[in-house]
């Protein structure tokens, strides 16, 4: 009778020897070839659409925000009070000294040219002067269906060019400051791209020694990255998921960083495999084996930890949770597959020039290595187990003090992009001359009958500068509102003009005292909205200021949602893997507080090394979904060896045999990964640099102190009883 161990082919049996007799060899190669032919045909295809994704993409901060949330439901009814949906933009003219009617002769000329250029509305404000009489400002529109970027661009060249000697012209508003994101963005395609993929090219470089493998293992990351792309981008058209600059990014990083991670995993399954069986078809056969249940449970882990985030309110994170597990899948399918194929078709030329060669003495209970690093690290560990995992768990612990350090409530806009902004240079400019909430005003929307009241309420706020109502008449054309009415701009004794009333609602416009991206233009908002929810008016309050916070307030909710029930649900997947329940609480544990040092360390960086401003809400929860999920990769890696091992040899010399086996391959992981996400950092968005500096640290905190130190020592000194309540919990040790 004959084992399905007899069938795969045993070490120095004929069918290790030859291959299995019942696959012809065409046959082998056939299916090995068809299947690197469909990962072709796929990256052929794909390929072009990485030029194509700001197609599909948006980076406008209310299309993420819940439908519940009261800035999402101002943004819908604004588009009953005007016929476009166009996006303001300010034009801002600054002097040292006063300027002359000369002066605002050719600026009004100046402005006048600006709806020539496309994409550009035809309706704008008349220029207005500063009380200063320093400054003067304009407002437009730009079409939301134009290149916002390539119009901003247009109207500043314009006005660069025209300028009155003596003065400066600058482009803010809601407009500038979405150009200044799609151009921080622009990198990703390129930059972010070949940056990646040189600095993990380079690791594979250092760690095989050869220049096919890292190529094979460099192509199965980017043909993953590229039909995943594929995938996401027809979701994307279709309106199935929602894509931005961020989640491109980190799909980018994810795919190539995961990808290459299972790929080693593969590669140092099929090397073992190549020494201990001379036929490459049962080499194949045996490592894709032994590397499917770690590379899928890994994977499965990093999805279901990404999948909790559509438990989000905000549409950014709960649409990152599907495009990313849709990466990860191409990933676990291109690392099974395509690099298995590649290496089959090559054999041990794929590791020239240190070809593995085939040892017929070789078996599964061969001795592991006992020298080299990770031989010294696990001799190491048996003389001082104990020392060792609680020294590195009090060092995690002193990190971690550094969390209470971080400021996570939220960042101004005008801070977002870290390299030079016109945007902000403009809203600068803005604020030294007028109300620093010009341009991106708060938007009330209230009833007919409610009207007067609620804008006594708004005039009467000290954070308030002034407030208009929307009038018949053309878009955007607005009135000043009193305590008296309505204001007219005809002559005296006119009847002052009626507010464009829709379904009995009226719009307000508030223009706030600060910056509407400023602590204190959020107070005021915050302030207002419970003064009107005190007055009984129904009235709502949307616009820039209202969309940061509740962005900030929908970010919160679910970071204290969201973290929990990833904590459970990588601990049930744990538990099936590993058959126990003690093992799996020590590994979950030991990844939340790596985590919490890593997060400690960057708050200490954040605040006293890189001076940034704050930090997004969001940064710790995508930190933790991405090092929990990604950090217990390598813990899967190592216990489901030393499972494999213990089943053998026994928990203690398991321990030791699965650390100097899986040693180097994970390290090398741990490596790529970091690097992958430290490229993350090319883009100057403080977000994604915020969560470049956590994952990549967190990993190589993960990597080379509790998966190297800590959890072999703690297993070490526990011994059989990790496995509890499994079978294994009972066996006797042989230490």
């Amino acid at each position: 009778m004959t084992t399905r161990q007899d069938r795969l082919g045993k070490p120095g049996s004929r069918s290790s020897r030859t291959g299995d007799p019942r696959v012809p060899a065409w046959l082998r190669v056939t299916l090995a070839i068809v299947v690197i032919v469909i990962w072709f045909a796929g990256a052929a295809i794909g390929g072009p659409y990485f030029g194509k994704v700001s197609e599909v993409s948006s980076n406008d901060q209310t299309t993420y925000l819940p439908e519940s949330a009261e800035a999402t439901q101002v943004q819908h009814l604004l588009g009953t009070f005007n016929t476009s949906d166009a996006i303001p933009v300010v034009v801002v003219f600054t002097s040292e000294a006063r300027l002359t009617e000369a002066h605002i002769d050719a600026m009004n000329a100046a402005v006048a040219t600006l709806t020539s250029i496309d994409g550009v509305g035809s309706d704008m404000s008349p220029l207005l002067a500063s009380d200063d009489g320093m400054a003067a400002q304009a407002f437009l529109t730009i079409d939301s269906g134009a290149s916002v970027g390539d119009a901003v661009q247009a109207i500043s060249k314009a006005l660069k060019a025209q300028a009155p000697a003596g003065t400066t012209a600058f482009v803010t508003g809601p407009a500038a400051f979405i150009a200044d994101l799609t151009q921080a963005f622009s990198g990703i395609d390129g930059i972010l791209l070949m940056v990646a993929l040189v600095a993990v090219f380079v690791i594979l470089i250092v760690v095989y020694r050869s220049l096919l493998l890292p190529i094979a293992v460099l192509m199965t990351s980017v043909f993953a990255l590229t039909v995943a792309l594929l995938t996401v981008w027809w979701l994307a058209k279709a309106g199935v998921v929602l894509l931005s600059g961020q989640t491109q990014g980190i799909l980018f990083i994810l795919v190539i960083g995961a990808a290459t991670d299972y790929s080693l995993l593969y590669v140092a399954r099929y090397r073992e495999e190549l020494r201990r069986n001379e036929a490459r078809w049962a080499a194949t056969r045996r490592a894709l084996r032994r590397s499917v249940e770690p590379i899928l449970a890994s994977g499965g882990t990093v999805i279901a930890g990404l999948m909790c985030l559509l438990l989000s309110d905000l549409k950014s994170n709960s649409t990152l949770g599907p495009v990313a597990s849709i990466g990860i899948v191409f990933a676990m399918l291109a690392a099974l597959s395509l690099l298995p194929a590649v290496l089959f078709v090559f054999g041990r030329s794929a590791f020239w020039p240190k070809r593995p060669r085939f040892d017929p003495t070789a078996t599964d209970d061969s001795p592991v290595p006992t020298t080299g690093l990770w031989a010294r690290i696990a001799h190491f560990i048996v003389r001082r187990p104990r020392n060792i995992w609680l020294a590195t768990t009090l060092l995690l612990i002193a990190g971690a003090a550094g969390v209470t350090q971080l400021d996570a409530q939220g960042v101004p806009q005008s801070d977002l992009v870290l390299t030079s902004s016109g945007a902000r240079d403009g809203q600068e400019a803005l604020g030294k001359h007028f109300p620093a909430g010009g341009g991106s005003p708060a938007y009330v929307i209230a009833d007919e009958d409610h009207l007067q009241q609620v804008a006594d309420l708004l005039v009467t706020h000290a954070g308030v500068d002034n407030v208009t109502v929307l009038i018949e008449g053309m878009d955007y054309v607005t009135a000043p509102m009193t305590p008296d009415g309505i204001v007219g701009y005809g002559p005296p004794g006119a009847a002052p003009p009626e507010p464009r009333v829709v379904d009995g609602q009226v719009l307000l416009q508030a223009t706030l005292a600060d910056a509407a991206d400023s602590e204190q233009a959020q107070s005021t908002i915050r302030q207002l909205r419970d003064d009107i929810a005190e007055s009984s008016t129904h009235a709502l309050i949307g616009g820039v200021t209202a969309t940061a916070i509740d962005t900030n307030d929908a970010s919160i909710h679910d970071r204290n949602l969201i973290i929990p029930v990833v904590l459970a649900m990588i601990l049930l997947i744990l538990m099936v893997l590993l058959r126990s329940v003690l093992a799996p609480v020590l590994l979950v544990v030991s990844t939340v507080v790596s985590f919490g040092t890593a997060l400690g360390v960057a708050a200490i960086m954040f605040n006293h090394v890189f001076d940034f401003p704050g930090a997004d809400p969001a940064v710790p929860l995508y930190g933790f979904v991405f090092l929990v999920a990604l950090g217990i990769d390598y813990n899967i890696f190592l216990m489901t060896r030393v499972r494999e091992e213990t089943l053998v040899h026994g928990t203690r010399r398991g321990i030791l045999r699965g650390l100097s086996v899986t040693g180097g391959v994970i390290t090398s992981a741990g490596l790529v990964l970091a690097a992958t996400f430290a490229a993350l950092s090319v883009i100057p968005i403080l977000f994604l640099v915020q969560i470049a500096f956590i994952v990549a640290f967190g990993v190589l905190l993960d990597t080379f102190l509790v998966r190297a130190l800590l959890i072999p020592a703690l297993v070490y000194d526990i011994g059989p009883k990790v496995w509890w309540p499994s079978k294994l919990s009972h066996r006797k040790d042989e230490s």
